[in-house]
């Protein structure tokens, strides 16, 4: 049961980054205000970071596919460290504090759960 819920949430996560990385293409400037941190809605550097999160997503989403449980909870561990990053980042750019703690640092609690699920049920 623990697996199958871990399984869940990290599907969720997948499912969010790879819109969240798409928003980032077609909505640049309210995406990057949304992180934390606004940019130039023509900045290079966010179509990049849109196409890294459909990436990690689709990759998430492949081990999900592939029944690796054990795979996606080390992923979900290794990649907890984008979101605590991130929330340092708005925090450093004195971004909102709720960006940083409210959408950043609960993504890696989640993400934390998540890989615990799977890797210690």
């Amino acid at each position: 049961m623990a697996v199958t819920i871990g399984l869940w949430f990290a599907s969720v996560v997948g499912v969010a980054i790879v819109l969240i990385g798409v928003r980032f293409f077609a909505q640049p400037a309210a995406a990057s205000v949304s992180f934390g941190v606004p940019a130039e809605a023509d900045d290079a550097y966010l179509s990049t970071k849109g196409v890294r999160d459909i990436a990690s997503g689709l990759f998430i989403g492949l081990l999900v596919w592939h029944g690796q449980p054990r795979f996606v909870g080390w992923f979900m561990l290794v990649a907890t460290l984008i979101p605590i990053v991130d929330g340092l980042i708005v925090l450093r750019h004195h971004g909102p504090r709720l960006a940083a703690f409210g959408i950043h640092w609960a993504t890696a609690i989640f993400m934390l759960v998540s890989a615990g699920l799977l890797l210690l049920g």
